[in-house]
């Protein structure tokens, strides 16, 4: 039986959203994140992670993470990003895929906050938006969460059913791309994945929630 997610992530929609395709592997790898939280129950869609690939654009120079000594920040060319479909849960007219973050470096580094993301049409310079970015779920706050080479975080994606909106409203279409931007960097990755999206920028779909510690594990909510 799924386990019902917090109020604030069960806020948007009234049925579950199903997952359209199995993620596909983009061009260069990202590092997943470690995480102790777990997000609501549900049946998932498959038992792979599915794997994003690094954008093309070059981070800014790496920042600190608050309270970790001045540890940088991960970089997006250092982190391996992946949508882990078998974690995936659903409940009140959501799903919700928890985004893993591993550091491929080799040396430890850090993230802080609210990763973003968004769908887009392709991987890449060529990528254009689709419908609204992720809002931030506000109900979790920030921590600081300390990545040695291997170490993975993550944080939790919920997707509101597109059926939620009018057709007008929603303007109806398939996202096969997810962009993710990590905590504290420019430079995005791409996840190749077919989900049920709106066109319309004022039918939100996606809210994300801060990185935890660990990979995301169903049934376990920030």
């Amino acid at each position: 039986m799924p386990t019902i997610p917090p109020a604030s992530l069960r806020a948007r929609g009234r049925r579950p959203l199903a997952l359209t395709a199995a993620v596909t592997v983009a061009t260069a790898g990202l590092l997943t994140g470690c995480g102790s939280a777990q997000a609501p129950s549900g049946t998932a869609s498959s038992h792979q992670a599915q794997q994003v690939g690094a954008g093309s654009s070059r981070s800014a120079t790496p920042s600190t993470v608050p309270g970790l000594a001045g540890l940088t920040v991960c970089q997006s060319a250092a982190l391996k990003v992946t949508v882990d479909t078998g974690q995936a849960g659903g409940a009140a007219g959501s799903a919700y895929y928890p985004v893993n973050f591993t550091n491929t470096s080799g040396a430890p580094c850090g993230l802080y906050g609210y990763p973003g993301m968004s769908f887009v049409t392709a991987d890449g310079n060529a990528a254009q938006q689709i419908g609204a970015a992720a809002q931030k779920d506000p109900a979790f706050g920030g921590l600081s969460v300390r990545l040695p080479a291997n170490g993975v975080a993550h944080a939790w994606l919920q997707i509101a059913q597109a059926a939620n909106y009018p057709a007008s409203a929603c303007q109806p279409m398939t996202a096969h791309w997810l962009r993710v931007f990590p905590p504290g960097d420019t430079a995005p990755s791409y996840v190749g994945v077919s989900f049920s999206a709106c066109d319309s920028a004022s039918a939100p779909l996606l809210t994300v929630t801060p990185v935890r510690s660990g990979q995301g594990v169903r049934g376990v909510t920030p």
